[in-house]
């Protein structure tokens, strides 16, 4: 049974009377707080008020398959609940469960929404403005910030992702026709333009050929072309434009083409050395296609690692990892004229943390950074080992940030860029990422040099 005496003691209701306080008390209920025992549930409508007496309460949120603690409630006197009182669909913004033992006051929202109407009726109409306005700008602006985000990302993405697939489909129609001419080749061959001896003949010489491990110097790749292309004209080979760049890419000089042509017939030599070609092309574009590919498959790789999709929401990770994969998402925007300095200390430890909220916070800093130098510059990523903490900084070249700013930068609902730019979460929420729910701290140093935003980590969960 829930005491005047435990309502008066609280701040909430140092504003009523007794015989009001009274009244509550009659209407409420006690509820004991016990650890692990769900109190109200995130989306449930929000029947009741409640208002801790002692204890405490932890809030949950789900993100997708995973449960996220966003809060605590651990203040005599704060209270969650009873928006049904203002918004007949107003709902629970969390589930309370027990943290430590202790009590809750229990109130219906219909008996909130009475009694305030009739002791605080102006009070009650604000509350109920403020809270219908505020849900409408909440939702809007929520929806509007992740159409924003989501198109950013999906645009760098498209961007990132057309150049290895246009690669990939330019490949494989370079490599179907040199396919072609390797099978039409082989068919020359097969007529009875070579016999089999001189055919095992050629193909050893073929595999003699050792393709550079580096890139030949374009003026050196063109001279032994043309010195290729005059020996196939010598030797009446048509199309020798067909045949020598393969060659010459492969490292194929005059000296192997004399030995080519005293292994086989010289009926045989057009349809042999187009047929060394043609392995040599589909060799080349083989490779080419498994580039590509493997680029495809890094950057899946790295939005999987970005979105930490599979992942539980504490975790122990390694911090560079997450920078990498924002570096990877926003890759379009790092072109020529900027330039990315990696300074990463050796033998980092790993962290217990948030892996999916951390890797926000980076892809936001570098989009600052990147935004800040528009379109040049250093873009410069230092991370080392501070004791206890990991320490993280993310430093640009651009002009920097006037005081007034910088003093602003972590306010919510501030920004200085224009509609359509950024990527959808502000330095407040950064702020909040890193300091709330992992215990740590973030700082911005800037000049007309620049700017150095520093992030501090503890190794472990706090």
């Amino acid at each position: 049974m829930i005491e005047v005496a435990d309502l008066r003691s609280l701040s909430l209701f140092s504003g009523l009377r007794d015989d009001q306080l009274a009244d509550l008390a009659a209407a409420g209920t006690e509820v004991p707080v016990e650890p692990g025992v769900e109190l109200f549930r995130h989306g449930d409508l929000a029947e009741f008020w409640w208002v801790l007496l002692d204890g405490a309460v932890d809030l949950y949120r789900h993100a997708g398959r995973d449960e996220t603690r966003v809060g605590r409630m651990d203040n005599p006197g704060v209270w969650s609940g009873g928006f049904r009182a203002w918004d007949e669909h107003g709902v629970y913004l969390a589930t309370g469960r027990g943290a430590v033992p202790g009590r809750m006051f229990r109130l219906p929202s219909d008996v909130l929404r009475d009694r305030g109407g009739v002791w605080f009726p102006f009070a009650t109409h604000l509350i109920r403005g403020v809270f219908g306005t505020a849900r409408s700008i909440e939702a809007t602006a929520r929806q509007r910030e992740s159409l924003v985000t989501l198109g950013t990302l999906a645009a760098g993405l498209a961007h990132e992702l057309n150049n290895p697939a246009s690669a990939a489909s330019r490949t494989v129609d370079s490599l179907e026709g040199a396919c072609r001419t390797l099978l039409s080749s082989l068919g020359r061959l097969a007529d009875g333009e070579i016999s089999a001896s001189q055919f095992a003949a050629l193909d050893a010489l073929r595999k003699e050929i050792d393709r550079p491990a580096a890139p030949v110097d374009p003026l050196e790749l063109s001279d032994r072309e043309e010195a290729l292309s005059r020996w196939l004209g010598r030797h009446g080979v048509a199309e020798d434009w067909e045949i020598a760049p393969p060659f010459a890419a492969a490292g194929v000089d005059v000296d192997w083409c004399d030995r080519a042509a005293r292994s086989i017939d010289s009926a045989a030599l057009e349809a042999g050395l187009r047929w060394v070609a043609s392995t040599l092309s589909a060799a080349e574009l083989l490779t080419q296609l498994k580039e590509a590919i493997g680029r495809i498959s890094e950057l899946v790789a790295a939005i999987k690692s970005h979105s930490q999709m599979d992942r539980t929401p504490l975790q122990q990770i390694d911090v560079v990892d997450g920078i990498e994969s924002s570096l990877v998402m926003l890759g379009h925007k790092i072109r020529n004229g900027v330039t990315v300095e990696r300074a990463y200390a050796a033998g980092l430890p790993r962290i217990d943390a948030y892996a999916g909220e951390l890797n926000q916070v980076w892809t936001n800093l570098i989009d600052n950074a990147l935004d800040a130098m528009d379109g040049g510059g250093t873009l410069r990523v230092t991370t080392r080992a501070d004791g206890d903490w990991m320490v993280v900084e993310v430093a640009d070249t651009g002009t920097g940030m006037s005081p007034e700013v910088a003093a602003r930068a972590f306010d919510a609902f501030f920004t200085t860029k224009d509609v359509g730019k950024g990527s959808g979460l502000g330095l407040d929420i950064a702020r909040r990422i890193v300091q709330e729910r992992h215990g740590g701290t973030i700082a911005i140093d800037s000049s007309p040099k620049g700017t150095t935003v520093r992030v501090r980590i503890p190794r472990t969960a706090r």
